[in-house]
């Protein structure tokens, strides 16, 4: 899930610490870096899914960073709605729905939280505020809809979601962070400019 990198209409709470140009800069870096990342890995395929819905891959080159990558819109209302948007919409199979906003997410991480949908109902990717930043779904026999009522953008949003899934079989993969703040943003370019390989979790 991304939203299109316009200046002042993404990341607006980290744009104001760090500026529009510089957050719309890093959303147009992370997802190409997410598309090169995953778009060629024959192990699953890949859909972008852009907000606005008007938005297209031409008009903005970071969208083709991976090469061959399927568009989708989102649908509009909250980040639930958008999310058991997508999970209804897809093709059969499990689905791992993840943003663009994470930098340490890595091949491997989306590879194993696929594998584990193989005996759960659902997966997260747990990130350190106690959102996530991964939700996937086995999608059978029904779609879930773990979504209702849950408190966005707070520290609730897993604990929330875990409820509404009660009884399921519920796994998890790695936790990583975000950049959702301007110490976010310092600590990843910090660990950037010192060619650290970014992987942030608090079990590696």
């Amino acid at each position: 899930m991304t939203r299109a990198p316009i200046c002042g209409a993404v990341k607006t709470r980290l744009a104001r610490e760090i500026g529009p140009v510089a957050a719309s800069a890093l959303t147009r870096a992370l997802t190409a870096r997410l598309l090169r990342e995953l778009a060629r890995d024959a192990r699953f395929r890949c859909m972008l899914a852009v907000s606005p819905p008007t938005a297209t891959m031409a008009r903005f080159p970071a969208w083709r960073a991976g090469g061959r990558i399927q568009r989708m819109a989102q649908v509009r209302g909250d980040l639930g709605a958008r999310m058991q948007g997508l999970l209804d919409r897809c093709e059969k199979g499990p689905v791992v729905v993840i943003g663009t906003d994470i930098p340490g997410i890595a091949r491997e991480i989306i590879a194993d939280a696929l594998r584990l949908l193989r005996r759960a109902d659902a997966v997260f990717g747990p990130a350190e505020d106690g959102g996530y930043w991964l939700v996937g779904l086995r999608r059978r026999p029904k779609i879930l809809k773990p979504f209702a009522n849950v408190r966005w953008s707070s520290e609730h949003a897993l604990a929330d979601t875990l409820a509404n899934l009660e009884g399921r079989r519920v796994a998890f993969a790695k936790t990583l962070f975000d950049i959702d703040t301007g110490a976010d943003y310092r600590r990843y370019r910090q660990l950037e400019s010192a060619g650290t390989r970014i992987i942030f979790a608090k079990n590696l």
